[in-house]
């Protein structure tokens, strides 16, 4: 962040002035020294060279997808006089397979009832709505999220502001950890199967595509692993 540049531009000339006060104190005449044998680089080994390359994809991303919020209007195509609840119950009224009686998450249906302006209620599953070019345009993009019950998962989405209507620009839904906004950048972490790991989806504005798309899919370590094998009894123990 900007405001910490000065407290590290003095911390490292504090450490440089160290180093330079320590050298001098041993005598270094400040020549360049060999840091000893280099290892050899080596070139990456081709597998397989002859294998036919894959036709299809091998993970159904829904990159780039795009679509008109229908119902929408956007008063002086500015982003934060559109009421978020308004933007989930449009895509409810839009997607009844997935939000009608029998679909997987008519709960969120159901709870939005309850929903007040600007998302306020107790069983509200709209979550706090945030602003921020995504874009580089210099018009603030609306990310928003809401839990999809009866499912661990929530929903997270993007818009933004095109020919005076809203766009849906990323749709994505999971079981989430948490979501930030890095730069112009979306960061989606996502508990992993194994203890002490998570993903962490990256999405990037894409200006040709128009929409946020599938940038990186990395699996972190994020602390220690919880072990869940109970440890064999020592012999002493079983001598009793």
């Amino acid at each position: 962040m900007p405001a910490r540049r000065p407290a590290r531009t003095a911390l490292t000339a504090a450490a440089v002035a160290l180093l330079a006060v320590t050298a001098a104190g041993c005598g270094d005449s400040g020549g360049l020294r060999g840091a000893g044998a280099t290892p050899t680089a080596v070139s990456p080994a081709k597998l397989w060279p002859d294998l036919r390359p894959a036709s299809s994809p091998a993970w159904p991303y829904d990159e780039g997808s795009t679509k008109t919020v229908k119902g929408i209007t956007v008063p002086g195509d500015d982003i934060r006089r559109v009421d978020p609840v308004a933007v989930v119950r449009a895509e409810i009224a839009a997607d009844p397979a997935d939000y009608g009686a029998k679909g997987a998450y008519h709960g969120t249906a159901e709870r939005m009832k309850e929903c007040t302006a600007g998302g306020a209620g107790a069983r509200c599953p709209l979550l706090k709505s945030y602003y921020r070019d995504l874009t580089g345009d210099g018009r603030d993009e609306l990310t928003l999220g809401f839990r999809l019950y009866p499912t661990n998962q929530t929903a997270v989405r993007v818009y933004t502001v095109e020919n005076h209507q809203l766009q849906q620009v990323l749709d994505d839904d999971d079981a989430i950890t948490g979501v930030e906004l890095a730069g112009r950048t979306v960061i989606v972490r996502s508990p992993a199967g194994i203890s002490g790991y998570e993903y962490r989806t990256t999405w990037v504005w894409d200006p040709e595509r128009k929409a946020m798309v599938f940038s990186r899919d990395e699996f972190q370590r994020t602390g220690k692993r919880h072990h869940t094998r109970r440890p064999m009894p020592s012999a002493s123990a079983g001598a009793r």
